[in-house]
């Protein structure tokens, strides 16, 4: 295990999509969605303890989640969480682990992923980061990992990239021509048709001075706000200088500010089993389905002509379903749920109106 190596856990965001499991004060991060005895986050970091050691393992996440990361990883020391005063998206969460880790390592290099994402296949994940880590030793390259789509889903960004081989790098990796957000379905049926497009996971993999060039050439008032107390970063004073960066940053997302704009992207063309687990719909997909291709968790559970339904309610409820096709049917701690899994899009906007609503 190289001691140069280490990995940015993000894991700030609410999941609004997953109300009425997610909620504000318990996103789904820290949620067990498959009834495997381990929540999404406590997933990933098992993922990475064989790649990197513990004590280069950090979780970004806002501080009100501090103790929920406390509780669910023990083993993590405490001072790897870096605690957010409020969310800014990724490119600021990226810079402030970077500075926190160039404090200890300038030799760092370092993988970054969300900590909501589902990996069916560990041994092929770990093979492709220790393929990454390595470029990133060699190359001062922008990383991301690019999955082979098997559907044409609207509900993920693409990577378009140049089909030809690097000499002396492996040939899965390919340099980035764009990145393109969520298509709708007919362009996404012409980008698995063209044959040169992929996923984009959302894991990056970089060298530690790779990405603070990068921010200083491409987002260069955020790289100026954290530059400006690099020093600070693990003493006492680091806290009150976080807060006063955030009061003053911009909310943006790495790929928007960094990757879409930098010549140095590559992408390691990857298949190892993933979903971001973004939606119901990505849930069903990936979850384990009766005769009827229904999705049901939930010990009292009695579903009659009910087909191509995700169903989530508690183990001591006994539902009775009848008639019902094509819905999500979820309950928790007194909120339920019914919703055409073709309509979920409008959670969103349904949570923020019974926000309105409680106020």
């Amino acid at each position: 295990m190289n001691p140069n190596d280490y990995c940015v856990i993000m894991a700030g965001g609410v999941g609004t999509r997953f109300w009425p499991m997610s909620r504000e004060d318990h996103p789904k991060q820290f949620i067990d969605f498959l009834g495997t005895g381990q929540t999404l986050i406590q997933q990933t970091f098992q993922r990475f303890k064989p790649i990197c050691l513990i004590e280069n393992i950090f979780v970004v996440t806002n501080e009100k989640y501090f103790s929920l990361v406390r509780e669910q990883i023990p083993e993590l020391p405490p001072e790897n969480i870096l605690c957010e005063p409020s969310g800014r998206n990724t490119a600021p969460c990226i810079a402030f682990a970077s500075y926190r880790i160039a404090n200890s390592n300038p030799s760092a290099n370092i993988v970054v992923t969300p900590s909501d994402h589902i990996i069916q296949n560990e041994a092929r994940f770990h093979e492709v980061i220790a393929t990454a880590l390595r470029t990133a030793r060699e190359h001062n390259w922008l990383l991301t990992l690019g999955i082979q789509p098997s559907r044409p889903d609207t509900g993920y960004g693409y990577i378009q990239f140049i089909d030809e081989i690097t000499p002396g790098v492996d040939s899965r990796i390919k340099k980035v021509k764009t990145f393109t957000e969520k298509p709708n379905l007919e362009l996404a049926r012409a980008f698995l048709a063209s044959g040169d497009f992929l996923w984009n996971a959302g894991i990056f993999i970089w060298n530690l001075q790779t990405i603070l060039h990068a921010l200083e050439a491409y987002l260069p008032d955020i790289f100026s706000l954290f530059n400006e107390g690099k020093e600070l970063f693990n003493t006492p004073d680091e806290k009150a200088f976080i807060e006063h960066v955030y009061t003053h940053c911009k909310s943006i997302s790495i790929d928007y500010g960094v990757m879409e704009k930098a010549d140095n992207v590559y992408t390691l063309m990857s298949d190892f089993g993933w979903s971001d687990l973004g939606t119901w719909a990505s849930l069903y997909e990936i979850r384990q389905k009766d005769s009827n291709s229904n999705s049901i968790i939930g010990n009292q559970v009695m579903a009659y002509d009910t087909h191509n339904c995700i169903v989530h309610v508690p183990h001591e409820k006994i539902v009775v379903l009848q008639g019902l096709d094509n819905l999500i049917v979820v309950e928790d701690e007194g909120m339920l749920l019914i919703c055409n899994k073709n309509d979920e899009q409008q959670i969103r906007s349904i949570v923020n109106d019974l926000k309105i609503r409680k106020k």
